[in-house]
């Protein structure tokens, strides 16, 4: 005769309710992980729209008067749009060498077979682990030998090469996912090697591509501390440098200072926001790769 065990639908009907508990505190923690996250950035954009008074003053985040004011003050009294220009020539350029330059080495990695080829993809793999900050004394002094202190270049050149290994791993991750008969087929209908590269491997890994960008725009736009200590010549100047110019004023302008760090910050946004699908997709099959 079969026994019945009576409790076993009361454990099984636990089980549910346990994890209905488990998921719920998790998502009051990302909630509030989330708020404690949003709100200096929230204050950030509502002191850019207050005036001096209401953002010593404090209150709610909504302001009482909003006004433009403070933005055109910011752009045109502390010549934001020459900063804003330098950070958008200097990004641009870092991120279309790179693309240039890694993109063919991720492509030499992923398909081409040469002596030291594990060997020299290991080496530039163990420089994700080296902080930069420890090699900025020697690439100042390398710079100065070289004459580019102070000049925009003594930033694109450093800014490229920082971002040698994340950028071949994601590129060589891409092109090793494409089937390698493109490649043969190509090879027989007489294409070069370039020809493959250009008109076959680098349109099949766009994701890729988008993602290296990002993840070189974004650092290159924010980037201070290397900038702080190549530059001395205000007209080069970037845009983190002349906000921090706002925050050693003798009496800061909190208005002023948070729309300019919301200058500083809402083209990174928009410009993630529009990338986003071609991001994750991009990460998504370098996990893969």
């Amino acid at each position: 005769m079969t026994t019945v065990d009576l409790a076993a639908p009361r454990r099984g009907q636990s089980r549910p309710v346990g994890r209905i508990a488990a998921r719920a505190t998790v998502l009051l923690l990302l909630i509030g992980y989330a708020a404690v996250s949003l709100y200096p950035f929230l204050w950030m954009v509502s002191a850019a729209f207050k005036d001096s008074i209401e953002v010593v003053r404090g209150g709610h985040l909504i302001p009482d008067n909003p006004t433009f004011g403070t933005f055109t003050e910011t752009w045109n009294r502390l010549n934001f749009f020459d900063y804003f220009l330098n950070s958008v020539l200097v990004t641009t350029y870092t991120v279309v060498l790179t693309l240039a330059v890694y993109a063919a080495a991720g492509y030499a990695f992923a398909v081409l077979r040469f002596k030291g080829r594990t060997a020299l993809s290991r080496m530039f793999m163990a420089l994700l682990f080296v902080p930069g900050v420890t090699v900025m004394l020697p690439l100042v002094v390398l710079e100065s030998d070289l004459g580019l202190l102070g000049s925009h270049w003594g930033l694109v050149l450093p800014f490229v090469n920082g971002g040698a290994p994340l950028s071949i791993l994601l590129m060589t991750a891409a092109f090793s996912t494409i089937p390698g008969e493109l490649r043969d087929s190509a090879r027989v209908d007489g294409a070069s090697e370039f020809r493959i590269f250009a008109g076959i491997y680098l349109p099949l890994a766009k994701p890729a591509l988008i993602t290296v960008a990002l993840l070189t725009a974004i650092p290159t736009w924010n980037e201070y501390l290397l900038t702080r200590v190549s530059l001395n010549d205000s007209s080069k100047f970037t845009l983190p440098l002349g906000l921090q110019s706002l925050a050693s004023e003798n009496v800061p302008q909190y208005n002023t200072l948070m729309a300019g760090a919301l200058i500083v910050v809402v083209p990174v946004i928009l410009l993630f926001l529009f990338l986003q699908r071609y991001f994750v997709s991009g990460l998504v099959g370098a996990v893969k790769g």
